[in-house]
């Protein structure tokens, strides 16, 4: 069984960060265990998770603690998935430990320009991590996009000119997630209104584990 470290990143706050983390973890906690993360000091994921109480579709979640790179080793020896939602800089002394170790990273991208910018800064954290970890692979994620919107059209013409590549699957802009959050549970614990959102996270992961 292989194991996987995913660290979900953006240096910019509201990138929908968290939510794609805990989303993501949820469909894959449908192919393999998974230990969620919650390594930014707002702590948004661990509210997440404890609002959902005993009852909650949600994996366990825990802090990252003094020593990253040890404490992301021995959870991946126990679990097949391991999602970390990072700090949101891509500075960080915590960034930096995760990315050493990480298989995978995925940095959601709003459709704004002041968002795009933020992901150059991304990007180049990334290729800064590949001198201590060669192996590692990252993507862009957009997030809120709207098939109707031309800006959102133009985004995947924009990020197409960065280093790293982004995914053909992204997350739609839709209620389902809001309310998820407020809920305290995943787009796939909401039933028939979280349909559609859930088609956009196995999506995404369906892509990410083909590649």
């Amino acid at each position: 069984m292989e194991n996987h470290i995913i660290a979900v990143i953006n240096q910019k706050g509201g990138s929908g960060k968290t939510t794609l983390a805990l989303n993501l973890s949820a469909g894959l906690a449908l192919r393999g265990s998974v230990h969620l993360v919650d390594a930014d000091p707002q702590r948004s994921l661990t509210q997440w998770v404890g609002m959902g109480g005993d009852g909650s579709d949600l994996p366990a979640v825990t802090q990252l603690g003094s020593d990253p790179e040890m404490a992301l080793g021995r959870l991946a020896s126990k679990h097949r998935y391991v999602v970390v939602d990072c700090p949101p800089t891509a500075q960080s002394a915590a960034v930096t430990a995760v990315m050493r170790v990480a298989h995978w990273v995925l940095i959601p991208v709003l459709p704004s320009a002041i968002d795009l910018w933020a992901s150059v800064d991304m990007a180049a954290s990334v290729n800064i991590a590949r001198q201590h970890n060669p192996g590692l692979r990252a993507f862009l994620v957009l997030n809120q996009l709207e098939s109707r919107n031309a800006l959102s059209r133009d985004m995947r013409e924009a990020v197409a000119e960065f280093d790293v590549p982004v995914l053909v699957a992204g997350m739609q802009r839709r209620a389902a997630y809001r309310s998820a959050a407020v809920e305290g549970r995943s787009v796939y614990g909401m039933g028939k209104r979280g349909q559609l959102a859930v088609s956009d996270i196995e999506a995404i992961i369906k892509e990410i584990l083909c590649l």
